[in-house]
This record gives structure tokens, sequence and C-alpha cells, in this order.
């Protein structure tokens, strides 16, 4: 059996655990980076796209890092590199890969935005751009979002033909569905007032009968006895 020196061990270890993750746990919930919901984004050649990023954290930030990777099938290179002071400065740019690369934005009044616009795209420029954010305030903590872009000759345009067709077909289908359900509400509602009217002209029919038969309560006359 164990003693109390190994329970009292095993409870320190526990407590140790307990301890080091309610520290952890903050700090891994504070800084948080997004490029918005579409991680998928088409361009067409020759044109310019703007590839969003926006940071937070809990704690706020200073001297932050950030920077924009650039990844493809046989590439990979640092798009640009710069920092953030502070909650009331523009981010500064310290390196920057191509002029045909800007950094848009602001972390002015909250916005946190780091995003990036790249001219003059080409189809070499299709592959993985991923923000990279690293908060010195939160023991250099780091975190990143990936856009992936493809550079085409051409957007499709998306035939919306056999959507329409089957939300016409299922909005039908719910409109009968709801036509039916009323039908037979009405029936039922007819059905119950013709079997009260029934009801009625039994009880009219019976009180009728009861009067014929000299039953107590009735209208007949009375008829003298026969004379033997």
């Amino acid at each position: 059996m164990p003693g109390a020196g190994d329970r009292g061990a095993a409870w320190a270890r526990w407590l140790g655990t307990g301890l080091l993750g309610l520290f952890l746990l903050p700090m891994s919930l504070s800084l948080e980076v997004s490029v918005g919901k579409a991680t998928t984004i088409y361009a067409v050649n020759g044109t310019e796209i703007l590839l969003p990023c926006t940071f937070s954290s809990c704690f706020g930030f200073h001297d932050l890092q950030f920077w924009w990777s650039f990844n493809s099938s046989d590439t990979f290179k640092i798009l640009i590199d710069g920092t953030v002071k502070n909650e009331k400065s523009d981010p500064k740019v310290k390196l920057k890969d191509s002029e045909r690369i800007s950094l848009e934005g602001s972390t002015k009044e909250k916005m946190n935005n780091i995003s990036i616009l790249l001219r003059n795209l080409d189809f070499r420029d299709t592959g993985k751009y991923t923000c990279h954010v690293k908060n010195p305030k939160e023991n250099y903590l780091q975190h990143q979002a990936t856009i992936l872009l493809h550079v085409v000759d051409k957007l499709e345009e998306v035939d919306n033909t056999v959507t329409l067709i089957i939300l016409a077909v299922v909005g039908g289908v719910i409109g009968l569905l709801i036509l039916i359900m009323l039908v037979k509400k009405f029936i039922a509602f007819i059905v119950k007032k013709t079997q009260e009217k029934k009801k009625e002209c039994l009880v009219s029919s019976s009180g009728n009968d009861n009067t014929e038969n000299g039953l107590p309560g009735s209208k007949a006359e009375e008829k003298p006895p026969t004379k033997v």
C-alpha cells in the first residue's frame, strides 16, 4: 500500500499540474488571428487582391511582431515583416519582399488590421499565404491563420439555375403540405358541425317519439277508459 509520503507527493504533482493548466489556459485562449470566413480566394491574373488579417488579445500587446509567409509547391518565403509598438501605434514594416506588396489597415481604434495588398498578380502567386502574430506580452505566444489563393484566367460564373429549381420545388412542396393541412382542418370542422346537427336532430326526434308513446312529460292527450 502507498504510504503517506507517496500520497503527499501524488497530491503535490496533481496540484502542480492543475495550477500550470490554469496558468496556461488563459494564455492559450488569448491571442487570436483571423483571415475571415473565406479561407480560399480566387483572383484574376494581372489584377490585385487584398488578403485580410486581424488579431486580438485579451492581455493587450507591446512590441507585437507580425509577418506574412508564402508557401507554394516549390517556394517558401517571407513576404512582409513588421512590428506594432502598442494599441495606439500603427504597424511598422521592417522587411518587404517586393514592391507589389503593401501593408493595409491600422491597429488604431482597436481595428488590429494587418492585411496586405498584392498587385499585378501572376499565376506563380498561387499558394498558401499565412499571417503570423507573436505577442511578447504573452510570453511570445504565437498564432497564425492561412489563406489559399488561386490565380486564374477569369472568374467562372456560378450557375444557380439548379439551386433555384431545387428551392422552388422545396417551397412548392412545403406550400402544398400547408394547404393540405388547412384543407384537413376545414373538413374536420365541417364534419364536426355536421355531427353536432345530427345529434340535435336525433334528440328532437327522440322527443317526438316519447310524445307519441305517452311517456311521462309528454303532451299526448289521455284517452278515456274503454267501457266494457
